[in-house]
């Protein structure tokens, strides 16, 4: 992805008596790491205690041997994220953890909230948070749906469960757990995916994207469907519809973030991106030698606009393996000395060519502006950009850390601005219905808000102010006379 847009959370959740969980979580996390680098947690459950275990940084950071061995129990839920609401800190790391009078949780959550002002003063309203006193404060939504459980709880976190999720708005899939159960739901629009596997008898995973399954041997069953509770413990899993639904899933997760050898609502990511490549190549064709990549996320659709365009496919760029995505660094300055450290140009392949690069999509246009400028360096006689998306103009407000408007150079330029900012010799989208229809799914049931501004749930005004929001309202009333919790 030539852009600085953040990835979604990771969730799992597995219940499976006699089996090592905490490892079997570990490896899960493991194959979800592209969605979130900033922190990993695991929590985990033997019946009598619940143990949570999180920390800033990568899975392979977070967890090690010892740490593993001492995660004992029958049940465990997973968690690998990227902020979207509340800053990157240990607070704010999950699974969050919460206990009251009548039960305790823990949750993990990937999407976002949009309503999570008005859920936080229905809390206070309530009562406020009742975990214990000098527990530390959290400024994320999750710590506030989790609150409000165990807020409501008469000592059943199940029903629980069910009186607050109505109550929320916005993109959630949620892997929960009262330490005797595992539950999972998504919102009633099914933005974020939640698949469900089995691993042998009485066995049972839920996790993001079905490469977490595939990496701990588990068979895929379904989706966790759109509105729906599922509870799994010894007598299987059961389910319960909460809302009604209306589909909106996210379409950026088919374009970019899901990995490749998942499957996202009965469709193979990589087939659907290579044919996005293809329909790219019918819409925008371009007179070149050569169609490479921006590796990885490019891959496929430079394959498939090498097939139908018949122009030969190459590997213009090396990827340093062991650098991560330039998003993760703090600063424009880091990222732009990120992408020189992880894509290095092949002269041999470039030199004296034209060519046609393929990318997903492009953000704020900086990390394409470097691209362009490298093969140009490198001896491209033409720099052909094509994008196998169309513009992004909007953010996103689901889970997605996108930057503000303003940021965002599709909302601000025209193709042709772009291209001369770039310095492309052509810039070509793919059309919101040509990816619409790459994906084989009707196209009534995706979300496109970033590229259309159509917009599935309403989002407050006050919530604009983006995933800072709790910290900034904090802040804002910190002069004003304070509610007793």
């Amino acid at each position: 992805m030539s852009g600085e847009s953040r990835d979604a959370c990771g969730v799992v959740g597995i219940y499976a008596p006699g089996e090592d969980v905490s490892r079997l979580t570990y490896y899960a996390l493991y194959a979800l790491q592209h969605r979130g680098q900033e922190s990993a947690g695991i929590a985990v459950s033997d019946g009598e205690a619940m143990v949570v275990y999180k920390e800033l940084g990568l899975v392979a950071q977070v967890f090690d041997e010892t740490v593993l061995k001492s995660l004992r129990g029958s049940l465990a839920i997973g968690h690998v994220r990227y902020s979207t609401t509340g800053g990157s800190t240990w607070e704010n790391a999950q699974p969050t953890y919460k206990t009251g009078p009548a039960g305790e949780i823990a949750l993990a959550h990937n999407g976002n909230l949009v309503n999570s002002l008005a859920l936080r003063d229905m809390l206070e309203e309530a009562g406020g948070d009742p975990s214990p006193r000098g527990s530390r404060p959290s400024t994320s939504d999750t710590d506030l749906v989790a609150a409000s459980v165990v807020r409501v709880s008469d000592g059943d976190i199940g029903e629980a469960i069910l009186r607050v999720l109505p109550k929320l708005s916005g993109a959630y899939s949620f892997t929960m757990t009262d330490g005797h159960r595992i539950y999972g739901a998504r919102d009633p629009q099914g933005f974020r995916p939640l698949a469900i596997g089995r691993i042998g008898e009485g066995a049972w995973v839920l996790a993001s994207e079905t490469c977490a399954l595939d990496l701990i041997g588990a068979t895929f069953v379904r989706d966790v469907e759109p509105g729906e509770l599922v509870a799994i413990d010894g007598d299987g899993l059961t389910s319960i519809r909460f809302a009604e639904t209306r589909h909106a899933s996210c379409v950026f997760e088919h374009v970019y973030f899901a990995r490749p050898d998942s499957n996202l609502m009965g469709q193979n990511v990589y087939a659907t991106r290579y044919r996005m490549g293809q329909r790219l190549a019918e819409e925008a064709p371009a007179t070149a030698e050569l169609v490479m990549p921006v590796p990885d996320s490019g891959v496929p659709a430079a394959q498939g606009f090498a097939l139908t365009s018949g122009i030969p496919y190459g590997e213009g760029f090396v990827k340093n393996r062991y650098v991560g995505r330039t998003f993760i660094q703090p600063t424009q300055a880091m990222r732009q000395q990120g992408i020189r450290m992880k894509l290095n140009p092949l002269r041999e392949v470039i030199a004296g060519k034209r060519v046609v690069v393929i990318d997903d999509s492009i953000v704020r246009g900086n990390t394409t502006r470097q691209i362009v400028a490298m093969l140009r360096e490198a001896g491209a006689r033409e720099v052909h950009m094509r994008i196998s998306s169309p513009p992004i103009k909007w953010p996103c407000f689901y889970g997605i850390d996108m930057p503000d408007q303003d940021e965002l150079i599709g909302a601000n330029m025209d193709i042709e601005a772009i291209r001369a900012h770039l310095g492309a010799d052509t810039l070509s989208y793919l059309s919101i219905p040509g990816m619409l229809n790459a994906t084989g799914i009707p196209s009534d049931e995706f979300c496109t808000a970033c590229f259309s501004s159509e917009y599935p749930v309403e989002v407050p005004q006050h919530e604009l102010k983006g995933k800072h929001v709790l910290e900034l309202n904090a802040l804002e009333s910190k002069t004003k006379p304070q509610r007793p919790l």
